[in-house]
């Protein structure tokens, strides 16, 4: 065995492991002075800005979410409802259009791909957009959540059926063989072979509907309905209101800088959890959805 080689992989080896120990760090690192700061006190912050381990601990930013009425508890009820229902149609939907685009029966298939692919590209605009949502009555109701966001993504859909194209054919033409109509093909046949890329699109969509405030501002006028976003922007805002209209003593107290932080930490708690179980599928379906086809 070459001695000279095998030092050179060893040495390879822990460059590469030190380069990915380094990109770690820098990822979690940010996170890590979001969390700790965000049970810091407010004087500190502003004292000696953002530190690794703060002078001062203290509970008040999430006091602030979580105080006696509030309604944020609720609010992540709403946008958990809203995340689960939306994620599943809008993920349904979109299989069901990737798989007939990739279905070589379907006549004028590449015409309609043409069509969603102009969607990505002219946009008619947020004016026609608020029409349509008022005349369909999605106002003021939990569906103004769901249903404004519920049309597919164009990406999500080539990627699904750049995916399915990659399957080879004959696997649809024994089933259509064996008496199998396009639903069963689709649904117990092609859907968990394509659990990569349905994870891919479902953390996606997730991600977009946990984090939309948008359709909230534009849509809902009740209180009761707002999501979580909604909720943690409002009390932001209230908090600079009152830091603003407060003298310079008291406005230290105002826990405006932590309440940052906290409100970071409450909003991707959930999908932090989520992602680790979807990360095997999801960089596999990202990787050979967008190559094959």
């Amino acid at each position: 065995m070459d001695t000279s080689k095998t030092r050179k992989g060893v040495s390879s080896q822990l460059i590469m492991a030190f380069a990915l120990l380094l990109l770690a760090f820098c990822c979690l690192f940010p996170f890590y002075l979001v969390l700790v700061n965000s049970f810091a006190t407010e004087a500190s912050i502003l004292k000696n800005g953002y530190q690794i381990i703060p002078e001062q601990f203290s509970l008040e930013a999430y006091r602030s979410i979580f105080y006696k009425g509030s309604s944020t508890l609720k609010s992540y009820g709403i946008t958990i409802l809203v995340t689960v229902t939306g994620t599943l149609l809008a993920v349904i939907i979109t299989f069901m259009s990737g798989f007939s685009l990739a279905n070589e029966r379907l006549k004028y298939r590449n015409g309609f791909a043409l069509f969603f692919f102009i969607t990505t590209i002219f946009n008619a605009g947020l004016v026609p957009w608020y029409m349509i949502c008022r005349n369909l009555h999605l106002y003021n109701n939990i569906w103004a959540l769901i249903i404004p966001s519920l049309v597919f993504s164009p990406f999500n859909m080539f990627l699904t059926r750049n995916f399915i194209k990659g399957i080879p054919s004959s696997l649809m033409d024994s089933a259509r063989i064996d008496g199998a109509g396009e639903l069963t093909i689709a649904f117990k046949i092609y859907f968990p072979v394509c659990s990569p890329v349905i994870a891919t699109i479902t953390l996606f969509y997730a991600l977009g509907y946990w984090n939309n405030w948008f359709n909230a501002i534009m849509l809902l006028d009740s209180s009761e309905l707002y999501p979580l976003q909604m909720i943690l922007f409002k009390i932001q805002s209230d908090l600079s209101m009152l830091r603003d209209l407060t003298n310079v003593g008291l406005s230290d107290t105002v826990p405006t800088e932590s309440f940052k932080m906290a409100s970071a930490i409450v909003t991707i708690g959930p999908i932090v959890l989520l992602y680790p179980f979807l990360q095997r599928y999801f960089t596999e379906g990202l990787v050979v959805g967008a190559v094959k086809g």
